[in-house]
């Protein structure tokens, strides 16, 4: 993982550097959506994206999207490109744009099973965030933590963490009174709907999303298993989470084992869909009913949804 990479331009490719402040403004409310439905501090992120693309003045950044440093491993599809970091040469992970970038961010620290226990953390507690990923090994940098820590406090970025973030960040740095305005607005986080994880039972951890309870399901797991596990009838289920009564999960499936909700209980209206995207995947990302999802919507339930298409979550 990159500590920070230089960017390196010839004269004749000379182009404007992006400022922290600018970086932040860009990509803060990314960086909320992405707090309120993983759990990841808004300000951590934003830390990570500085550090690691230099406020996306890296070369890295500039030629791939890559904002965050993270490099190919095993299970990478997607295009790639070679860079020198800790060895000649090294994979790292090419996206299409910047939010691409930002999204597999948030999926790679929500997937990875050693950074489990920094979901424990509330998404205000930045600094046990930001030590706990230097132990999991996100840097290899000794005070990557500490960098992390001097970014956020130099930048007020621990506001954005909190309820009101963008408005409290905003007054923080002098907005007028239309941008707080336009800040309150765009507000999205509500503490209450964190991901975290809230418990250990029978060698699985429990999640919740917008307030309901889920595990992930393991190799060769099926929902007659895990039903016995969480005292609830298989059928149950099955029909928490909106699958066909002879279906059975696949390793890493979102299993909710109680009921989930009509509609999303943060302060987010919509979602953009992204490639492969359906409204089953998004009504177990977002902790949402499926019929629930459709009929906020007016869709049926398997219809086919298209990149960049707006879907009510609330």
């Amino acid at each position: 993982m990159l500590a920070a990479l230089p960017f390196l331009l010839s004269a004749r490719e000379e182009a404007p550097q992006t400022t922290r402040e600018e970086y932040v403004e860009m990509y803060k409310g990314i960086a909320i959506a992405h707090m309120e439905r993983y759990g990841i501090p808004a300000s951590i992120t934003l830390a990570q994206g500085i550090l690691e693309s230099s406020c996306g003045n890296s070369y890295l950044a500039r030629m791939s999207n890559n904002h965050f440093g993270i490099k190919c491993k095993r299970d990478w599809k997607g295009d790639t490109i070679s860079y020198d970091d800790d060895a000649k040469g090294e994979c790292f992970r090419k996206y299409d744009t910047v939010e691409e970038s930002y999204l597999d961010h948030a999926e790679f620290l929500d997937k990875q099973p050693r950074y489990d226990s920094l979901f424990v953390y509330s998404s205000t507690d930045y600094k046990s965030w930001a030590r706990g990923l230097k132990a999991a090994g996100y840097a290899t940098a000794p005070d990557y933590a500490d960098r992390l820590i001097r970014i956020i406090e130099e930048n007020k970025l621990y506001l954005l963490d909190r309820e009101d973030g963008n408005k409290l960040y905003a007054e923080a740095h002098g907005a007028t009174s239309e941008q707080i305005e336009t800040a309150i607005a765009a507000d999205g986080i509500d503490p209450d709907s964190y991901r975290v994880t809230i418990n250990a039972h029978r060698g699985y951890n429990v999640y919740r999303t917008n307030g309901v309870c889920y595990v992930t399901a393991k190799e060769g797991d099926q929902y007659e298993h895990i039903a016995s596990l969480f005292m609830v009838s298989a059928r149950n289920l099955r029909r928490f989470n909106d699958v066909a009564k002879d279906a059975q999960p696949k390793e890493g499936d979102i299993i909710f084992i109680e009921r989930k909700r009509k509609a999303w209980d943060g302060n987010a209206l919509l979602h953009t869909v992204r490639r492969g995207e359906t409204l089953h995947s998004l009504s177990q990302s977002y902790g949402i009913r499926l019929k629930s999802l459709a009929r906020l919507n007016k869709l049926p339930v398997d219809c086919k949804l298209n990149d960049g298409q707006s879907i009510k979550i609330r």
